[in-house]
């Protein structure tokens, strides 16, 4: 039976915040491109079981892909077999299809973007996952970082704020056999109070602060990878981490470019 539930809870908003500088900044997943938008994912009409379309050709550019990532400094096996199983040309519009091996986010309609693949492996490999842990995810957009997560843990919980989005990534997903994951329609920077606390966090879009109803939700001894900082800007790459007396370490990875939170993130800026 599969587990997809979208529920439909006040919309309202997102959040994130922090800061440093490695050489090279990172376009990361739902990153603002400030481009033409692309048409949703939900024009894509695949007939009967869409992992039949997993041609070799597709198979092959994505071992290309991952074995780039692997140069780039990708080390985690959970986080090199989830990026060598997920077939991300089934998580991008039909006219994006021929570019969605690339190293480069690419827009999914409504203002968003799916990550460029190096930050959706890097994001991960930061959380440290393994199997048996219970994930936040905020922003599911596509859900391609959803079946990347998924492919690792037992169960991932994802918020998004868009309606149309969250319905097409739960459909989506559902079809694609990840049962693990709910997917819930609303504003991220609330997470998702039932279900906490969770053992990992991962935020896909960017506000100035982190939002407190995140750190709440997160265990002791857990953490969140989080872009911080100015909307349209570049912001910084944090990981949060809870320590055992509940107390929070902040570390500064790389910079990044994300689409902003909306909602209740976007209110207090």
């Amino acid at each position: 039976m599969k587990r997809f539930v979208v529920l439909s809870f006040v919309a309202l908003a997102l959040g994130a915040g922090a800061a440093i500088p490695p050489a090279v900044v990172a376009l990361g997943s739902r990153e603002d491109t400030r481009e033409a938008q692309l048409p949703s994912v939900s024009g894509r009409s695949y007939p009967g079981n869409e992992r039949a379309l997993d041609s070799p050709v597709f198979v092959s550019k994505r071992h290309g892909m991952v074995d780039a990532l692997v140069r780039r400094g990708i080390r985690s096996p959970h986080v090199i077999a989830a990026m060598r199983a997920v077939p991300r040309h089934l998580f991008v519009p039909p006219s994006a299809t021929g570019a969605a091996y690339e190293d480069f986010p690419l827009a999914i309609g409504y203002g968003q973007t799916i990550s460029a693949p190096y930050v959706v492996a890097y994001m991960t490999e930061v959380l440290d996952l393994r199997p048996g842990m219970k994930v936040l995810e905020v922003g599911t957009g596509s859900g391609y970082q959803a079946a990347v997560l998924a492919a690792i843990i037992d169960r991932l919980y994802s918020v998004e704020i868009i309606p149309e989005l969250a319905r097409e990534a739960a459909a989506r997903l559902g079809r694609l056999g990840y049962d693990q994951v709910s997917i819930r329609t609303g504003d991220g920077y609330y997470g998702w109070t039932e279900e906490g606390p969770f053992d990992a966090m991962i935020v896909t879009a960017a506000a100035d602060h982190i939002p407190p109803p995140l750190l709440d939700q997160l265990a002791r001894g857990g953490r969140m990878v989080i872009p911080v900082g100015p909307r349209h800007a570049v912001q910084t790459l944090l990981v949060v981490t809870k320590r055992p007396d509940g107390t929070f370490v902040r570390t500064p990875l790389l910079p990044v470019r994300f689409v902003p939170m909306t909602g209740r993130a976007e209110a207090e800026e």
